[in-house]
């Protein structure tokens, strides 16, 4: 294991990239960091002014609602 102690987050992201390259290899590093990203925007403000008014059951009730339309 490496020690990380004491450096930078950035110096840590470094170390790390290498470690995926040597273990996975250029390729299948590639396409595993591929698969996250840090994406932008504002997901919480987002989120509450999607489900504004909603609650657990609510959605529940849509989504059972969904479900059964598909079914048919």
């Amino acid at each position: 294991m490496v020690n990380t102690q004491g450096m930078s987050p950035e110096k840590i992201r470094l170390v790390g990239l290498e470690l995926l390259n040597r273990e996975l290899g250029s390729d299948v590093m590639i396409e595993f960091l591929q698969q996250y990203s840090r994406g932008s925007g504002d997901y919480t403000k987002e989120r509450e002014e999607l489900f504004e008014g909603e609650t657990v059951e609510s959605l529940s009730k849509e989504l059972f609602s969904l479900q059964e339309s598909r079914e048919k």
